[in-house]
């Protein structure tokens, strides 16, 4: 090897670099427009059962099919929506009476009633929870700042929104138009495998989301039905919450049970600790850890054995190994992620005997 071959392999070392840090920047610079590609991906394969059937059972056009699958999709989001607005609104109009003296009082009336009911020692909770220093270093000249901050997150919401209904609309009208975009990325010679790969993988991940709706709405049902039954205050709201923080897994029922325990008793400020207020935090979590355990042993196994089709431990530790490196967001991505890599490898790697373990059930 010469001088100029060395040179000339140098060179296009050099370009080739500097071509993946420019695309590395591109794509950082467009991770907007990447997380609407990503999030309508998403729904679409939710949408996908319901488009598929428009088209196939009802022999509806792909443009009114595709029309009519978004309305509905629409309608779901803005329903649930709708059921915040006025939460919302009240608590805004409260915020602008809020009377900061009585809110005062009501915190040091329940921690006085915890302390005596538990008969814990005054002078120690006075110290780590005084009602003074919970609010000394809360600054409530900042609320006009705090709803300007909203508004403008609403505004952009609206144009990720829109940005995002544009695009799976032309996700469900063309359903091979994300496989000709991957397609286009990769070598002529791979791309029957590629095809295959991408089928099975829409197939896995719809009914993955579509189980998830369903663990979500067991979770809503029998969360509000406790809820209702103990008279806590906005129950169908509080449930929703608590069903949506689930979709985090480990992370998120945690988080969904000291939020219902929040809400329960501070639905009850001003009534007695020991009669009321206690009993009722207590039933109703009682309530919320049955919800767990039906959603633990039935929901999630019924989920992952017929949509993704892996052995729990095996999820488990995906999961662990992806909150690990990703925090919650990737706790929440790992499911799809690992299934996704999973057919991808069954495709190219399939006499490998690891890939040949975990993909025995595909």
């Amino acid at each position: 090897m010469n001088a100029k071959e060395i040179t000339k392999g140098i060179f296009w070392a050099v370009l080739q670099l500097l071509g993946l840090c420019v695309l590395v920047w591109l794509l950082y610079q467009l991770k907007t427009l990447l997380i609407y590609m990503l999030i309508a991906g998403v729904v679409s394969l939710i949408g996908r059962p319901i488009n598929h059937f428009l088209m196939k059972r009802l022999k509806m056009r792909a443009v009114l099919a595709t029309s009519i699958s978004i309305v509905l999709l629409l309608g779901i989001l803005i329903s649930l929506f709708s059921l915040f607005v006025p939460l919302l609104v009240q608590q805004g109009e409260n915020l602008s009476l809020l009377d900061v003296d009585l809110l005062k009082a009501n915190i040091q009336t329940l921690v006085e009633e915890i302390s005596a009911y538990f008969q814990l020692d005054n002078s120690f909770w006075q110290q780590q929870f005084s009602v003074d220093n919970l609010f000394q270093n809360v600054n409530f000249g900042l609320l006009p700042q705090l709803l300007n901050e909203t508004l403008e997150l609403l505004g952009g919401f609206t144009i990720g929104l829109f940005s995002v209904v544009f695009i799976l609309f032309f996700f469900l009208k063309d359903s091979h138009l994300q496989e000709r975009i991957i397609l286009a990325l990769v070598n002529d010679n791979v791309n029957d495998r590629v095809e295959k790969s991408i089928d099975k993988t829409k197939g896995l991940l719809s009914r993955y989301f579509l189980g998830l709706l369903l663990q979500i709405s067991i979770l809503l049902v029998i969360n509000s039905v406790v809820l209702s039954v103990f008279a806590v205050e906005n129950a169908f709201i509080i449930a929703f919450l608590c069903a949506l923080l689930n979709l985090i897994p480990y992370l998120g029922p945690i988080i969904g049970a000291v939020l219902m325990l929040l809400l329960t008793m501070s639905s009850f400020i001003g009534a007695d600790f020991s009669t009321v207020i206690l009993p009722k935090t207590i039933y109703v979590m009682i309530g919320f850890f049955v919800g767990q355990l039906v959603d633990n042993f039935f929901s999630q196994p019924f989920i992952f054995s017929n949509s993704v089709k892996s052995h729990p431990l095996e999820i488990f530790i995906v999961i662990l190994a992806s909150g690990t490196l990703l925090g919650p967001v990737g706790m929440i991505i790992a499911i799809p992620l690992y299934t996704t890599l999973k057919v991808i490898a069954q495709e190219f790697l399939a006499e490998n005997k690891i890939v040949k373990s975990l993909t025995k059930n595909f």
